[in-house]
């Protein structure tokens, strides 16, 4: 089988990035603390800034939304409790003929962040202080056909702030803008499977941008009623928008699904390793401390036949899975932009864009990188063989099967995708582990000419004029390969044809040897060689 950079490089016949799914929050920003509350209410027209007006917009907004449906045959229905809301709103949207308008509106009660008011009474002076409380009211799902970006839906909360949810797909609206501009494509669910011209539909992609998810809400605003009217906007209650959710894909779709898939499970395999702390700083471009609040955790989940790969860092979830048993999908999810230190307003589009699409690729950089590591055979040869450098230092052998050194190729292993450098502190102790000794037997002097030989190797590179260094990417290379080679090769194929171990049936591996040494020996009597 073809390793990953070779599939990666000869078997991808289609590369799409695009976001995926958006999950926007839309909020005033006046109405976020007490005193912005008391001055809203007052441009009503409240001389005391009393909560019933609350309770007043609500069932305002409440009976025109009733009156939308009504006048336009929309349905209506209350959502209960554990119902499956996709599978029912997607029969309607079937039924749906138009090209753009709302399909249903759907009622849930849900838990929400609202208002709650404290009257106090001084003399005779009467005002009301407000706090969060978390209440359970309703809220109004408003689900909808657009002409730009397709299946939507925005959720009204039914009281005080009246918070707005919008739920949209990028995906969606690249295969609008395709079928505009007569881009032939192929659809693959959420993605795209196949495209006559594939860089015009990723410049399509690229096109997206935070002024086209505006004039989405500004222009479903402006159409459906809300809590808020146009007047609450021209007194500085208008709706701002933030992100909540986003996710940034990479879609490769493989000539053979079959290849792709078994190459996707050899992936999973070498990479289980990927949430540690040590290799997320360099997936996600973040320096991990002690008490970075994150799980640093790799999932393996199975649906069915079909295995997908999860790795999180703090909220960010970086999924990775074979599509419809035809693409490659790697997806970045932010569900915190202040993980990364970016404001979750609707002006950082682009920076996240961008930031998912950097993870996205390092991803299958390391992945690349701990699955091609073969060596040729003159590499292999003056590895393990004395040598000198260019400047005439010598350098002592690597011996492949020495304990010494399979250990010290072991712990450089935990270096390969760390920004942290190599020093004789750091990787003393590891080797000495992996050694199986105390940390005291495997001196420092011994570390100390253990560094030379692998620097005059070309494995290792000082950084600056410091005691510390880096793997070239050749060390890299010959660690994992070597290390792979002794754990997955060496190490069970001499246990499987050591007689010393018994069973009742032994390895198949020792099987056949016995039968190869049966006939050879059988072969050297037939020609009478036998002494």
């Amino acid at each position: 089988m073809p390793n990953v950079a070779e599939v990666i490089r000869d078997h991808v016949t289609l590369a799409i990035e695009c976001v995926d799914r958006l999950y926007l929050n839309a909020y005033v920003p006046g109405l976020q603390r007490g005193p912005g509350v008391v001055a809203f209410l007052r441009q009503r027209g409240q001389v005391i800034a009393s909560p019933t007006l609350f309770g007043e917009i609500t069932n305002a907004f409440k009976a025109a939304l009733q009156g939308l449906c009504s006048t336009r045959a929309i349905p209506w229905i209350e959502f209960t409790k554990g119902q499956d809301k996709d599978k029912l709103v997607e029969t309607h949207r079937q039924q749906f003929t138009a090209d753009e308008g709302v399909v249903l509106v759907g009622v849930a009660q849900e838990k929400a962040k609202a208002w709650a008011a404290t009257k106090k009474i001084d003399g005779r002076r009467v005002h009301f202080t407000f706090n969060w409380h978390t209440v359970y009211v309703n809220h109004y799902y408003i689900y909808l056909i657009d002409r730009d970006w397709g299946p939507a839906f925005i959720k009204v909360c039914g009281y005080a702030p009246w918070a707005v949810k919008v739920c949209l797909n990028a995906h969606e609206w690249a295969k609008r803008q395709a079928q505009r501009r007569g881009l032939s494509c192929e659809a693959l669910d959420n993605g795209f499977l196949a495209c006559a011209d594939p860089a015009a539909l990723q410049a399509i992609c690229d096109s997206l941008s935070a002024d086209d998810i505006q004039d989405f809400f500004d222009r479903w605003v402006g159409s459906l009623p809300l809590p808020l009217t146009s007047d609450d906007a021209a007194s500085g209650f208008a709706y701002r928008l933030s992100i909540l959710q986003m996710e940034v894909s990479l879609t490769q779709v493989f000539d053979d699904p079959v290849r792709g898939r078994e190459f996707f499970e050899e992936v999973i395999r070498d990479n289980l390793d990927l949430g540690r702390p040590d290799r997320i700083q360099l997936l996600v471009d973040r320096k991990v401390l002690a008490n970075t609040p994150s799980q640093f955790s790799t999932r393996v989940i199975t649906d069915g036949i079909l295995p997908s790969l999860h790795v999180e860092y703090k909220r960010c979830h970086i999924k990775q899975y074979f599509k419809r048993g035809r693409a490659l999908r790697t997806e970045t999810t932010f569900n915190n932009t202040y993980d990364f230190r970016i404001g979750r307003g609707l002006s950082n589009f682009a920076h996240l864009r961008t930031l998912g699409r950097r993870i996205n690729w390092r991803l299958l950089h390391l992945e690349r990188t701990a699955h091609d590591c073969g060596l040729s055979q003159a590499k292999l040869s003056a590895l393990t063989a004395p040598s000198r450098t260019a400047q005439g230092q010598p350098a002592p052998a690597l011996k492949l099967g020495d304990p010494r050194v399979t250990a010290l190729l072991g712990a450089l292993c935990l270096f390969v995708l760390t920004p942290e450098g190599i020093t004789n502190r750091r990787l003393r102790p590891l080797v000495a582990q992996l050694l199986g000794v105390p940390e005291v037997e495997y001196t420092a002097r011994q570390m100390g000419y253990d560094l030379r030989r692998l620097k005059r190797k070309g494995l290792i590179q000082p950084v600056g004029r410091k005691l510390c260094y880096m793997l070239t990417p050749q060390g890299r290379r010959v660690a994992l390969f070597l290390t792979k080679v002794h754990a997955r090769i060496l190490r069970p194929g001499l246990q499987a044809l050591d007689l010393r171990i018994t069973s009742e049936a032994p390895p198949p591996l020792r099987t056949a040897y016995a039968a190869l040494d049966t006939a050879i020996q059988q072969l050297t009597r037939e020609a009478k060689l036998a002494a």
